[in-house]
C-alpha cells in the first residue's frame, strides 16, 4: 500500500493547441469580412503630374482629404457621412469646425481630372476662407507613366 501512495503521477507536458486554433480562424474571418468595409472615400479619377512625392506622413496624424468629383459635388474624409456630397457652406462650416484647434493641420484636395479647374480653384479658396494654412493636391504619379 504504501508504494501505491509514493507512486507520482506522470505529468502532461503537452500544450492542448485546439482553442489557439479556434481564435485564431475566428479572427481571421472577422477580418476577411471587415477588411472591405474601411475602404473610405469617393471614386474620383485623379490628373496626372510629375510632381515630387511627400514625405510620409504619420501613422497617428490623419490629415483632412478634400474630393471633388467630376460633377463638383464635395466630399470630405473625415465628415459624419464621407460618402455624402456637402454644400459649399457646410463644407466651410465643416473645416472651420475641424481647424479650430489645429489650424496648421494638413488638407488635401483631391480633384478628378474631368471636373472644371475652376472647381477646384474655388474649393481651395474655401479651405483658405476657413482656416486652413496647408492646402496640397494630391495627383495620380502611376497615371503619369502610361499618358502619353
Amino acid at each position: 500500500m504504501a508504494s501505491a501512495s509514493t507512486r507520482r503521477r506522470k505529468y502532461m507536458s503537452e500544450i492542448n493547441v485546439v482553442p489557439y486554433v479556434d481564435v485564431t480562424l475566428v479572427l481571421l474571418v472577422i477580418f476577411m469580412i471587415t477588411a472591405p468595409l474601411f475602404h473610405e472615400g469617393v471614386e474620383v479619377e485623379l490628373p496626372a503630374a510629375p510632381a515630387k512625392q511627400l514625405e510620409k506622413i504619420e501613422k497617428n496624424q490623419d490629415p483632412v482629404v478634400v474630393s471633388v468629383d467630376r460633377l463638383g459635388q464635395i466630399f470630405v474624409n473625415r465628415s459624419d457621412s464621407p460618402k455624402r456630397p456637402v454644400a459649399d457652406e457646410s463644407f466651410r462650416n465643416q473645416i472651420r469646425k475641424m481647424l479650430s484647434d489645429k489650424p496648421d493641420e494638413l488638407v488635401y484636395v483631391r480633384g478628378d481630372r474631368n471636373v472644371d479647374y475652376g472647381r477646384v480653384v474655388s474649393v481651395m479658396v474655401m479651405l483658405q476662407d476657413a482656416g486652413a494654412e496647408n492646402v496640397g493636391l494630391i495627383t495620380d504619379p502611376a497615371a503619369e507613366k502610361t499618358d502619353p
